[in-house]
């Protein structure tokens, strides 16, 4: 742990004032009890800190799990090797690029693999959010489970340290969870307006254990953490064939899924308490987890440490250093062809993904240093293909 006060406890380098702040605000909150956890990657968010872990008792806040409720990584160990795989890898992106649509309208013409919409309409049957749903949002929901989306989601085939073969996925709850994330979001803001609480940040406003509201959108938030990761399980299992297909062999070994976008129940300091991980990963004592990189960079199969002072968490990647808005100033194709040089990726979309650069992001090796009392490195992933949605 880099540093340490009554209400914040600090494992990232040289934060700025923005961020430091902003945890700050969320640490006055009278829900928020103990101190708020500063993972090595923070950086600002909406109205919370991304990269902070924050424990509440009698309510939750919304804005805290953000927009994308369930966002969160998966990998899988292949029984493939480097060499099991033939040198020009352009054919198997051209195929993931069919079965896992990306990008933020493509979703609407998706065309699903064999048994796919079969799938996602049986778990949609089974699952429901509390919030009804207008027929466009039905119809998106069904449309989107098994798409990636845009952003820093991406689909990586990579290689660890002894040659063999893993997928990695990056995605969350897509235009459902966003569109219930920001409904409640609204309605805590309309409660704290009617209740005249004090807030530090309107973005802060919470909601109280044991009302409607607070019910409400635990379902909601439990249906969108499930739809996230029924989205990636669809996803995997579509790479997974292309690339079986495409090396002529091939089965899963082993799954590591981490969502980082999300709150449940937890016992910290002799009391239950709801922990919230906004751009955190759960790494409690022996349990496996995913911390990814930029594009361009490394992705870590990590063990917990169980560390309590951080709520048994962890970072959930590099953290970026420059906005969107920013990468996009200063950054240019050429140079993020050259860091991109030796994967095989979308290269002819480097301008619609330059806001993706690794120069926007933290050095994932330092973030990596900064968790050493968190997790446990157990595999290094080095990328040969990447696949980003525009």
């Amino acid at each position: 742990m880099e540093s340490a006060t009554d209400k914040l406890k600090i494992w990232a380098k040289d934060l700025d004032e923005e961020t430091l702040a902003q945890a700050e605000r969320t640490a006055e909150l009278p829900i928020v009890v103990g101190h708020v956890a500063l993972m090595p990657d923070a950086h600002p968010g909406l109205g919370a800190t991304i990269g902070s872990v924050v424990p509440t008792e009698g309510g939750i806040i919304p804005a805290c799990v953000g927009v994308d409720i369930g966002c969160g990584m998966a990998a899988v160990l292949t029984d493939l090797t480097i060499d099991d795989l033939p040198d020009d890898l352009a054919p198997l992106l051209e195929r993931v690029t069919v079965v896992v649509p990306a990008g933020v309208e493509s979703w609407a013409a998706a065309v699903r693999p064999a048994g796919g919409d079969a799938e996602a309409a049986e778990w949609l049957h089974d699952n429901h959010p509390h919030t009804a749903l207008n027929e466009h949002l039905r119809a998106k929901a069904f449309d989107q489970l098994g798409t990636l989306g845009s952003g820093n989601h991406f689909v990586e085939v990579s290689v660890d340290e002894t040659g063999r073969v893993w997928v990695v996925l990056h995605s969350g709850s897509r235009g459902i969870g966003h569109f219930l994330a920001t409904s409640h979001i609204a309605i805590a803001k309309a409660v704290a307006k009617r209740l005249k609480l004090k807030l530090p940040d309107a973005n802060l406003a919470y909601l109280i254990e044991g009302t409607s509201e607070f019910d409400h959108y635990i379902a909601d938030l439990q249906f969108a953490q499930a739809y996230a990761a029924q989205n990636r399980k669809m996803m995997l299992d579509a790479v997974l064939h292309e690339l079986f297909v495409f090396a002529g062999k091939g089965r899963e070994v082993d799954r590591v899924n981490a969502h980082h976008n999300y709150t449940e129940r937890e016992h910290h300091f002799g009391k239950d308490v709801w922990i919230t991980r906004k751009g955190a990963i759960s790494a409690r004592n022996g349990e496996r987890g995913i911390i990814p990189g930029s594009m361009g960079t490394d992705t870590f199969i990590v063990e917990g440490l169980g560390n309590e002072d951080a709520y048994r968490s962890s970072a959930h990647g590099a953290g970026r250093t420059m906005s969107r808005t920013q990468a996009r100033k200063e950054l240019t194709p050429e140079s993020l062809r050259l860091a991109m040089a030796e994967r095989v990726w979308l290269a002819k979309r480097a301008g619609k993904l330059v806001d993706e650069h690794p120069a926007a992001y933290k050095d994932i090796d330092e973030v990596i240093e900064m968790s050493s009392d968190l997790v446990t490195v157990k595999h290094r992933l080095v990328a040969v293909l990447n696949y980003k949605g525009t």
